[in-house]
């Protein structure tokens, strides 16, 4: 029970039920996952969380623009992004989050805190954990005061209840219900995902069933003599028994016996349908067949990516900002970043062209070279730009040129141009 009581919470107030436009219940019982013991599918999730949990979380604040971004090294938040509990690493904690959101199209993250009191009156939250749940059952509940609350319900009928804006809640699909994502009644919405497993379950019964009949039938027996049933059981029998005892390889007959084996040319699904049926359940996920074996291209990932990486990043940059901080500290520029240092698919060679024609420009922050080879803004480069000597502006060209003419003068002034 020691997980469980970190994440206690007890409320004094009297609480309803919420009433939510469609005219139902916000009462979500346990979560269904019979899609998820198909290989494909379990696959492609796991896809996607291995490239999920390179991401590395910083408690960020963000300047005049995302480029004037300051790390904020020290602090609760901080700590608990780079030891989310006692149970899991980082890696853990976001594979565990990716996988849960799959599997119920909702997941939930409960932050554990101590309410701590200045000299000077302030309040503030020392965050001690973040823990990502499994309930069986959810209720959205609202008090007098039109505060609303969530109840989490467990297996082992455990129940907690938190103010709904404490807790980092990611939604997967989130279209027809108010509160959850999946379908109108808050669960995975697989029906088009069933009806291709479906397909797939028939076919792999059908080629076992194929294999099965190919290797149980070898062969024909031709007896040139009539014989009765008993007489021709007796046959087969001895037949099967040479057949055990055999050891060199020839199995000898007499004329009264002749042994036709069959020929094997059992057909099985083509290989184009077999491609078909996998590529219509990993579409579901966003992902191809070369991005899952890991034999794809620049433009294949890139594509991958901006489909399914950079959406999910969002997601979680905007739940984890909304519950950890408040109105006030996010309005000073406080938000949680998901760092792709893993995830950029240009070359080495291709960002350093890139840097070398923007930044000789003066377009590019030194911080936004950073961030383009994945790697977190340093403070002391925030507003910090620089510039190539080597370029002079246009309105300026032809007048450089004529005052430089000749000589000494000319060469002075390409070496002062190139330094």
């Amino acid at each position: 029970m020691g997980f469980f009581d970190a994440l206690r919470r007890i409320l004094g107030k009297r609480t309803e039920t919420v009433k939510i436009l469609s005219g139902g219940v916000p009462i979500y019982s346990l979560f269904g996952r019979d899609v998820y013991m198909a290989d494909a599918v379990k696959a492609a999730i796991n896809c996607i969380a291995t490239e999920m949990l390179k991401l590395k979380p910083q408690h960020t604040r963000k300047g005049m623009n995302d480029f004037d971004t300051q790390l904020i090294a020290e602090g609760s938040i901080q700590r608990v992004l780079e030891r989310p509990n006692p149970y899991m690493t980082t890696p853990d904690f976001i594979e565990k989050i990716i996988w849960r959101l799959f599997f119920d199209f909702n997941a939930f993250i409960i932050p554990a805190y101590d309410v701590v009191k200045a000299q000077d009156g302030t309040i503030s939250r020392r965050y001690t954990g973040l823990f990502p749940i499994t309930p069986s059952g959810v209720e959205f509940i609202e008090d007098a005061s039109n505060t609303i609350y969530v109840k989490f319900k467990f297996p082992n009928n455990f129940e907690t209840t938190y103010p709904y804006s404490d807790v980092i809640h990611i939604r997967h699909r989130f279209s027809l219900n108010e509160f959850m994502g999946g379908n109108e009644w808050g669960l995975p919405d697989n029906e088009a995902l069933e009806f291709i497993l479906g397909l797939e379950q028939k076919m792999l019964t059908g080629i076992s069933m194929a294999m099965e009949s190919s290797s149980n039938l070898i062969g024909a027996i031709k007896y040139n003599t009539i014989l009765d049933g008993d007489k021709m059981d007796a046959a087969i029998k001895d037949f099967q028994d040479r057949l055990k005892k055999n050891e060199s390889g020839l199995l000898p007959l007499d004329l009264k016996g002749e042994f036709i084996p069959f020929k094997r040319d059992v057909k099985f699904v083509d290989a184009d349908t077999l491609k078909f049926i996998d590529e219509r359940i990993l579409r579901q996920f966003g992902v191809s067949l070369a991005i899952l074996i890991g034999d794809y291209t620049k433009e294949q990932y890139e594509a991958f990516s901006q489909r399914v990486l950079e959406p999910l990043i969002k997601k979680l940059t905007n739940a984890f900002t909304d519950a950890l901080f408040t109105d006030r500290e996010r309005g000073f520029g406080n938000r949680i970043t998901f760092f792709q240092k893993e995830l950029v698919f240009l070359t080495v060679d291709q960002k350093l062209e890139l840097i070398h024609w923007l930044g000789d420009a003066g377009t590019l922050y030194e911080n936004e070279k950073r961030v383009m080879f994945g790697l977190a803004p340093l403070p002391e480069l925030v507003g910090v730009r620089k510039q190539s000597l080597n370029y002079v502006d246009s309105d300026y060209a032809k007048e450089y040129q004529l005052n430089n003419k000749g000589g000494n003068n000319n060469g002075q002034a390409n070496q002062q141009a190139s330094n």
